[in-house]
């Protein structure tokens, strides 16, 4: 969603609590090839599905969350979290709204990767 705000927030949290920087920033940049489980790809490839072509998602895509073990109520949820975050993304960016201050503690290569709409400086 190229949100400045999101991304380092999420990434503020994944970074304190379960990822390095160099993870972090690897999964920016290609997180089909990140070293994530192969169902957290399947679920961000959805996700991402559901954000550029939510028209398009179809029941393969919900069969392929199935086969990761995925239920009905899991893929709902993945749905709900991604469109969420879609409409809340897009009201921050459509207000300008700043990132935090205290996100300016984040290593500068990791703000620059997360930094992928606004600019936010290091």
């Amino acid at each position: 969603l190229e949100c400045t705000y999101c991304m380092l927030a999420h990434g503020a949290v994944l970074r304190k609590n379960f990822f390095s920087a160099a993870q972090l920033i690897a999964i920016v940049q290609d997180f089909k090839n990140a070293g994530l489980a192969p169902e957290e790809v399947a679920m961000m490839s959805f996700a991402q599905k559901i954000i550029h072509k939510a028209h398009k998602v179809d029941q393969n895509n919900i069969d392929e969350l199935r086969k990761h073990g995925l239920d009905d109520k899991d893929i709902l949820d993945v749905v709900l979290a991604t469109t969420a975050r879609s409409f809340f993304s897009k009201t921050l960016d459509a207000l300008d709204t700043k990132p935090d201050e205290i996100y300016k503690e984040l290593e500068p290569e990791l703000i620059q990767a997360l930094a992928l709409g606004r600019p936010f400086p290091s």
